[in-house]
């Protein structure tokens, strides 16, 4: 689960992370308002789950009210990279000295957490990571241990930060990394981080912020933590996830026009590999898990139909828990029920295999094929759905 910067930002307080103070407004009005008491200069922020906010016109500076009044206009309701701004942030303006680069990540393949920190903050890390590798200092941190407050000063070294603030960022490190290990998160990210001026004229010690927050949390995790759960925003999620999650089925949107249900994950990405390697584009894929019973079927065909992309469906089902029979009874039940337009392709095997093909034969359903193997399925899917998208073109 994703969140809006200023919900990142008030999980960081949480943990002692210094941030900028500021006001969330979901109006005009409410964003004058909090301008006025936040105090001027100030900063409007569009409030959206996605980078290239300030690019496109999502962040702006208001120096008094008549411009904070005209920033709100303009940035509520503003488009931003598909999504629309219903939300603003409004915080007071910072002094910047500098600009770095911080994050956290879990690396699956590591196995591990990966802190990143580089002084090349204020710009897109993909192009610093492309253009200048050595830019960004790496360290990964052993799961038992944790982050050690000598680690986190080493890795400042590294990144090249002034002399000054190597304590200051080394100490903003170990809170962000306590923010993501707490708060069961796979990703914290500040860009910028920053460095203040200091006190008067420039003198005086120089502080470290995080003026942005990108916080990604485990879904699986928030039942244990009711305070991040209800700040999932269903509008801002994919429909086909969100209508999946209700359902409580394990569903993945890839952007092709097959759709794939399997029961159980590794079967569910074989089928999605030999799909590709059959020459098709899968469109999704839906584990429904063992011992899926027919009304979970029936709910994972809605799911999956209601992607209009979808050309043609595979079910690639081997039972072991789960019995081929009761996805039989499923999907005869979801052609009553929804009464699909698209080509399906079956492919049962396992546990009363025999007796879910004998059902799907005698229910007789228009445009259900069936297959003995997964890659005469795939073989079979990809020339169905080549074939529907043809049809359709024509019309």
């Amino acid at each position: 689960m994703d969140l809006l910067e200023y919900q990142g930002k008030q999980l960081f307080a949480r943990h002692g992370v210094p941030v900028p103070s500021g006001k969330p407004a979901h109006t005009v009005e409410e964003a004058v308002a909090a301008a006025d008491e936040i105090g001027y200069p100030c900063v409007v922020k569009a409030q959206v789950q996605i980078g290239g906010r300030g690019k496109a016109g999502g962040i702006k500076l208001a120096s008094d009210r008549q411009e904070a009044e005209a920033n709100a206009k303009a940035i509520l309701g503003m488009d931003i990279r598909g999504l629309t701004v219903y939300e603003l942030w409004l915080e007071r303006a910072s002094e910047i000295a500098a600009e770095y680069y911080a994050s956290i990540v879990f690396d699956r393949g590591a196995k591990a957490p990966l802190v990143m920190l580089s002084t090349k903050g204020g710009m897109d890390i993909e192009e610093v990571a492309a253009s200048d590798p050595d830019a960004i200092a790496r360290l990964y941190v052993d799961p038992l241990l944790g982050l050690q407050e000598f680690q986190a000063r080493r890795l400042a070294f590294e990144a090249g930060v002034a002399a000054d603030v190597v304590r200051p960022v080394a100490a903003m490190l170990m809170r962000l990394y306590a923010a993501f290990v707490e708060e069961e998160a796979t990703l914290v990210e500040v860009n910028p981080l920053i460095v203040t001026p200091g006190g008067e004229g420039g003198s005086g010690a120089r502080e470290v912020r995080a003026l942005d927050a990108k916080v990604t949390l485990d879904d699986n995790s928030l039942f244990r933590h009711p305070d991040n759960a209800v700040l999932r925003d269903p509008s801002a999620e994919d429909p086909q996830e969100q209508m999946a999650k209700e359902r409580g089925v394990m569903y993945v949107k890839l952007g092709g026009d097959v759709g794939i249900l399997a029961n159980g994950a590794g079967l569910a990405m074989s089928t999605v590999d030999v799909v590709a390697e059959a020459g098709g584009r899968p469109a999704n894929f839906l584990d429904v898990g063992g011992g899926a019973k027919a009304e979970v079927i029936t709910s994972a065909v809605e799911v999956i139909l209601s992607d209009a992309n979808v050309k043609a469906v595979l079910f690639n089902i081997f039972g072991g828990i789960t019995r081929c029979d009761e996805v039989a009874k499923g999907l005869i039940e979801a052609f009553e029920q929804i009464k699909p337009t698209v080509p399906f392709v079956v492919r049962l095997d396992g546990t009363n295999g025999e007796q879910g093909r004998a059902l799907l034969a005698q229910a007789s359903l228009a445009n259900v094929h069936t297959e003995s193997t997964m890659d005469g399925a795939a073989a079979r899917v990809v020339e169905l759905a080549a074939a529907s998208t043809t049809t359709s073109a024509q019309r």
